[in-house]
């Protein structure tokens, strides 16, 4: 819309609040709030200021001032807050220069999606990822200098088989657990959280995030899925913005808090962002030949192996939390193996064979990258995926033969000769630290992007490893 047409749906609609919003390095979104007359030509030319200081990952405090630039595209009637709101989500300038600020995650990701025009391969990234969350009754945690804890609850949890409800739910507790790796798609009322996250579903869908499925996941205490339609990059890291934003508010309007902690409950499963990922050109896809292995293309094929060689080093924006690691270890549908194969939920590329609401086999074929989770910045975890893709098809990188067989079944011999992950967020740092130039093309990712990332994530890996946890205790205590 233009902007005679924003400023006649906020005057329709009522609307007291314009909310502009911005995306931290580390990934959180960040909002100032203006009220409805400074919808005019000035703010979307000149922007607003704010402290970039302030802002995890941004300026130092003797070069604070920053610029908030709106992009009307994003304009939306936003339904969580009372008070009639439009929320834009904004660029960011720096205030002397006036150039687009290298740190912002969102001016990275449109980087990214220009590189890709430039290279002349193809002229849309399309990427489709599957955040996963927990919706937990109760949270409690804390680290002081002589104790630390953490104390999760849910009403649909196993452990409450015998817990007495009678206080909170007359009539004590009527059963309907979900045992721990069991809860897949199961019907109310063992599926607690389904209405909540209908409600989600529709709060999305009227900000115009397409969804098209939802459902419980696999673990017990209200985990969930929400499965995004397909974007083009820049568009689907300001819906992941947007997914994570309603599943937080809708929850807590129910009671409830939600969390993208990939590994929040010891011994079931954790929390991932399978990312699918396609390119086009004039409208064509390119990730299909029915000749191919799995319906794939050559092109596909050298996507996927730039995607393996520089897996360590994606992780590092894709699984950037110390727990994200917890989450990639076997034995819990994790994909530690880097390697491809069709249908296959144990390697770290699956060739998907079902259709997404796509005419035909061709407009729907894609690659899906399973080791990310939702705790990363999608911006840039994108555009790190992309980047990667990208240096697979220019070096024309060939991932080997595709594995169709259950990889954590193979013979000890066999899985010793298949890549991994990496083990901790410290090595996937280092793994950014020795591979980075493939990020570096076109300029997506600045010298400076790199260095405050990996200060920021050391400092996370230095803190995690200086504090004493209970299982230490429980371990050594008595030694």
């Amino acid at each position: 819309m233009d902007l005679q047409e924003l400023q006649q749906l906020a005057a329709h609609n009522g609307v007291t609040r314009i909310d502009l919003r911005v995306t931290d390095l580390p990934g959180r979104w960040q909002h100032f709030t203006l009220p409805p007359d400074a919808l005019d030509d000035d703010l979307f030319e000149n922007g607003n200021g704010f402290d970039g200081s302030s802002l995890r990952g941004f300026q130092e405090i003797h070069e604070s001032d920053m610029l908030l630039v709106p992009d009307i595209n994003t304009a939306v009637l936003d339904p969580i807050p009372e008070a009639s709101t439009i929320s834009l989500i904004c660029n960011v300038i720096d205030a002397v220069t006036h150039e687009p600020y290298t740190r912002d995650p969102r001016r990275v990701a449109i980087k990214a999606e220009e590189y890709l025009a430039s290279s002349g391969i193809a002229d849309e990234a399309f990427f489709g990822p599957e955040p996963e969350f927990f919706l937990f009754d109760d949270v409690r945690y804390s680290q002081g200098q002589q104790s630390a804890f953490y104390y999760i609850d849910s009403e649909e949890a196993h452990w409450n088989s015998s817990k007495d409800y009678s206080e909170t739910f007359p009539g004590a507790n009527t059963g309907y657990k979900i045992p721990a790796k069991e809860g897949y798609a199961p019907l109310p009322p063992f599926d607690k959280t389904a209405g909540v996250r209908s409600e989600i579903v529709a709060a999305m869908n009227a900000v115009g995030v397409d969804t098209f499925i939802d459902h419980h996941e696999v673990a017990t205490a209200g985990q969930g899925e929400i499965g995004l339609g397909k974007a083009t990059l820049v568009d689907q890291a300001d819906r992941a913005q947007w997914y994570r934003y309603m599943v937080r508010n809708v929850a807590h309007q129910h009671g409830k808090v939600a969390t993208f902690m990939p590994k929040p409950i010891f011994e079931d499963n954790g929390s991932g962002m399978h990312t699918h990922q396609s390119l086009r050109k004039g409208g064509e896809p390119l990730f299909y030949d029915a000749n191919g292995y799995a319906g794939l293309s050559q092109l596909a094929r050298w996507y996927i192996g730039g995607l393996l060689r520089h897996a360590a080093a994606v992780l590092a924006f894709a699984a950037p939390s110390t727990n994200s690691y917890k989450r990639l270890v076997p034995g819990y549908e994790a994909p530690v193996n880097l390697a491809y194969s069709m249908r296959n939920r144990s390697a770290a590329i699956r060739i998907p064979t079902y259709r997404i609401g796509q005419p035909n086999e061709a407009s729907d074929k894609r690659v899906e990258f399973r080791p990310p989770d939702p705790t990363a910045n999608c911006y840039l975890a994108f555009s790190a995926m992309l980047m990667a893709g990208l240096d697979g098809i220019q070096n024309q990188i060939d991932p080997g033969d595709p594995l169709d067989r259950n990889i954590y079944e193979l013979p000890p011999e066999e899985a010793a000769q298949v890549p991994t992950v990496p083990g901790s967020l410290g090595e996937a740092l280092d793994a950014l630290e020795a591979d980075h130039d493939f990020l570096m093309q076109g300029g997506v990712f600045t010298q400076d992007v790199l260095d405050m990332w990996l200060d920021m994530k050391r400092e996370e890996v230095a803190g995690y490893s200086l504090r004493p946890t209970p299982y230490e205790f429980e371990l050594y205590f008595n030694n």
